[in-house]
């Protein structure tokens, strides 16, 4: 449904000094008090500020992990407020309530925000019209706004929104205002340059551990060196010995040491003598997979999905394809380790720094100090990469606390070491794949999956397209914490699913385009049960893919193979061109196509769609956790092997299918399918199937 803007719901702020305008929106509270309403006409925040000289500054509300929402979002309102680019500079928001969902996660942010960000900007533009117009003396239809200037038609006056900001701000907000028809769009569609790029490439501090603040202490913290370990009792008195080393902080189940530098605070924590006692299970990864090939096989559990009769398929059934993929843990290993800014005072607290939930930090801060939300103020600087790690909050909690108790400003600074250990991970997973075959068809699907805290899931295309489809899923317990992981359920579902739909495919000597192609227009024409997805937007992105990469056509001296998955609204389908040297698979090119409804910035949309693939194959490839006693076995970059840049794709080809459709999710689709594509590749190569997480560890 269109969000919708009314006086009560729209926020008008006092023209600010020099002239100008101030602007904000609240979508989440509907009908607030004319308390509220008050209480926010002189609010300091905004979307968008307007100078006398004309100059915008727009508000980015969202967190910035990487996937360019600092541009994206602001270039919606920029479109439909009719500015120039080059006249706007973007801010960070604030943590306000009036900015909506300020959240990042589930590649939500510009498809759950896009129509209600075109409102905000055409509100402003609309209230500059009418303000020209009032100026004029003529009908606002005779006016028209773009590039920062409203023009009257006939007679050819023109004024700049600065010279209107001030009159604006007293004119009746629109209840709907008109969007700009799309064929019109200058911005959106475009490639704009990150806002941040010259900032980044000089070094200049943008992120949460530039933070310094007079009387600040660094922190560093122990914590329990495995799952399932708490703490006996802490020796302090050499770790306080230390130069620099100013507090020693015992808490629930670790403890902190606060200095004046960070160096300072590590020697004081390496100096702490702690004793950790076993108070429950040890979890090991070698026991976790011995219980997963029992549960696996385990064909008695309520299934999650069942179309038709699978069993029955196999008494016609010519052959019955039946083996088990096997996925380890993995942590999320983002560049910038956790750190997190906390200041907190008796009835006031400030936080900065990482986090994709700044409105759950401060609700849980809340808690845990006993000091209301609205005397806690977070602010979110750019962040080095998120995917999932940073949807938990324990950082700036901890931060929070460490702070109360020092009665100090403090910076908690994470190693790589303590990122490693003190993970929510993506869990250790097992499926067991069954498909009854007879001389040239799929009869029927059987999956079941395990893994670490969860089942399978059941939205892999088969279901719907297919009579007899079974999907059973079960849930291991364990001490070791699970959470979020880039694209969560489809980063692995997808290839597990994709690659034994190759198997089926070389089974049945059946062209794996052709046969996709066969199943979406049979989900299409004869649907089984729910379809979950859109059969002609698969086929798009997989007829588009076939094109790009001249399906049919291998180059010489290369195999490919090819995978599709829809998730978080978008479809996007592979082919990985891979090359053997020296017997060792080289990825050479990826072609990938999307569908993502409108994009909105094409060189961010081009760079989201890169990352993913390059981080699918990273981690398809080369890392994995492992627990021994509870601890985790990968302690750094050298032993959890990330992609070097010698093993990175030589080319990587994106292209869109053209849609007018509201965006949908970017940020995570195109990593899904990538494993199973390149897996289906080095099949095509050398003839061995790749059923295991990490694929090196298979290929000797």
């Amino acid at each position: 449904m269109r969000p919708t803007i009314s006086r009560r719901n729209f926020i008008k702020v006092s023209a600010i000094s020099g002239g100008g305008m101030l602007m904000s929106f609240s979508f989440l509270n509907t009908n607030p008090s004319e308390e509220q309403i008050t209480e926010n006409l002189f609010s300091p925040n905004s979307y968008i500020s307007l100078n006398s000289d004309g100059k915008v500054v727009i508000m980015a509300p969202n967190p910035e992990i990487g996937q360019g929402v600092k541009t994206s979002l602001p270039m919606i309102i920029a479109e439909e407020l009719g500015v120039d680019w080059q006249d706007v500079k973007v801010e960070f928001a604030p943590l306000k309530d009036e900015f909506g969902r300020q959240r990042a996660g589930g590649s939500g942010s510009i498809r759950g925000r896009f129509e209600e960000l075109r409102i905000v900007g055409a509100t402003a533009r609309e209230m500059l019209t009418i303000a020209a117009a009032q100026t004029w003396g003529v009908p606002i239809s005779e006016c028209h706004a773009e590039n920062g200037i409203v023009k009257h038609k006939s007679t050819g006056k023109t004024l700049g929104y600065g010279e209107l900001a001030t009159k604006a701000t007293k004119v009746e907000v629109p209840s709907s205002p008109k969007l700009k028809d799309p064929k019109d769009f200058k911005i959106i569609g475009s490639r704009v340059n990150d806002v941040d790029a010259s900032k980044i490439a000089s070094g200049l501090p943008l992120f949460g551990i530039d933070t310094r603040r007079e009387g600040m202490l660094f922190a560093m913290v122990s914590r329990s060196p495995a799952y399932g370990k708490t703490l006996k009792s802490v020796n302090d008195s050499d770790a306080l010995e230390v130069n620099g080393v100013k507090k020693v902080i015992k808490l629930e189940n670790s403890v902190a040491v606060l200095a004046t530098s960070t160096w300072a605070a590590k020697k004081g924590r390496d100096a702490l003598k702690i004793e950790w006692e076993a108070a429950e299970k040890l979890e090991n990864t070698v026991e976790h997979f011995d219980s997963f090939k029992e549960m696996v096989m385990d064909a008695n559990i309520e299934p999650v999905r069942n179309d038709g009769d699978f069993e029955a398929t196999k008494s016609i059934a010519s052959k019955v394809l039946d083996v088990t993929y096997e996925i380890h843990t993995l942590s999320h290993g983002q560049m910038e380790p956790l750190n997190f800014f906390a200041d907190v005072k008796e009835n006031e607290v400030e936080l900065f720094g990482p986090t994709q939930v700044p409105d759950s930090l401060r609700k849980q801060v809340s808690e845990k100090l006993g000091i209301s939300e609205e005397a806690i103020k977070v602010a979110m600087p750019r962040q080095g990469g998120g995917f999932g790690r940073k949807l938990m909050t324990d950082n700036g909690v901890e931060a929070a606390l460490i702070s109360a108790a020092a009665k100090s400003p403090v910076q908690v600074q994470w190693t790589r070491e303590d990122d490693m250990q003190n993970d929510f991970y993506r869990p250790a997973e097992m499926y067991r794949y069954q498909a009854t075959l007879s001389e040239d068809g799929l009869l029927g699907w059987y999956q079941s999956g395990v893994g670490i805290g969860r089942g399978a899931r059941g939205n892999s295309y088969v279901a719907g397209a297919l009579d007899n489809y079974r999907c059973i899923g079960q849930g291991f317990e364990s001490n070791t914490p699970t959470g979020w992981w880039r694209a969560p359920g489809a980063c692995t579902l997808a290839y597990v699913a994709e690659s034994f739909m190759d198997e089926v495919c070389i089974e049945l000597k059946k062209d794996p385009i052709d046969f996709r192609l066969a199943l979406f227009n049979q989900a299409k024409m004869t649907p089984i049960g729910r379809l979950s997805y859109d059969p002609d937007k698969y086929k798009g992105v997989v007829e588009l893919v076939a094109k790009m990469s001249n399906w049919g056509n291998t180059p010489k001296g290369l195999f490919r193979g090819m995978s599709t998955w829809y998730s978080f609204g978008s479809y996007a389908a592979e082919v990985v061109d891979i090359e053997l040297v020296n017997g060792k698979p080289r990825v050479v090119k990826v072609y990938c196509a999307v569908n993502c409804g409108r994009v909105i910035n094409r060189s961010g949309a081009e760079n989201q769609v890169q990352g993913a693939i390059v981080d699918g194959i990273c981690h398809a490839m080369f890392p994995k956790v492992t627990f021994v006693d509870g601890a985790v076995a990968e302690t750094n970059f050298h032993t959890y092997k990330f992609l070097r840049m010698k093993d990175a794709p030589l080319e990587i080809e994106v292209d869109f299918v053209t849609s007018d459709e509201a965006p949908t999710g970017l940020g995570e689709p195109a990593l899904p399918p990538v494993a199973a594509a390149l897996a289906n590749a080095i099949f095509a190569a050398t003839g061995k199937r790749i059923r295991k997480m990490p694929f090196s560890e298979q290929l000797g």
